[in-house]
């Protein structure tokens, strides 16, 4: 009995640990994607060069694109957040829009 006992807080503190391995990877893959974005972002804002081109490139309607896209994320995984992550994606999507603003402004 005693043997089947360790044997099972093994395997719970086997599982516990994968799951603590899935959400820090879930977390990191979020925060990838949100800086993806970002970067699509920075990119179509002419703030950052293009690695294909290797142009700084002007497009303000793919860096909308983005924007709108980082809003629905936060807005389709409202609740669902970390704090860590709910503020990592709204610093994101405070950044880019004001260099939006002050890019649409200079045109």
């Amino acid at each position: 009995m005693f043997l089947r006992n360790i044997v099972s807080c093994g395997n719970t503190k086997d599982k516990i640990s994968e799951s603590m391995d899935q959400v820090n990877g879930n977390e990191f893959l979020f925060m990838q994607l949100v800086m993806q974005n970002q970067q699509i972002a920075m990119m179509s804002l002419g703030r950052m060069k293009n690695p294909v081109t290797n142009k700084t490139e002007k497009n303000l309607e793919y860096a909308k694109i983005a924007i709108e896209t980082l809003d629905m994320l936060k807005e389709k995984t409202s609740g669902n957040l970390s704090e860590y992550e709910d503020q990592f994606l709204s610093e994101a999507i405070k950044e880019i829009k004001l260099i939006y603003v002050e890019e649409t402004d200079k045109e």
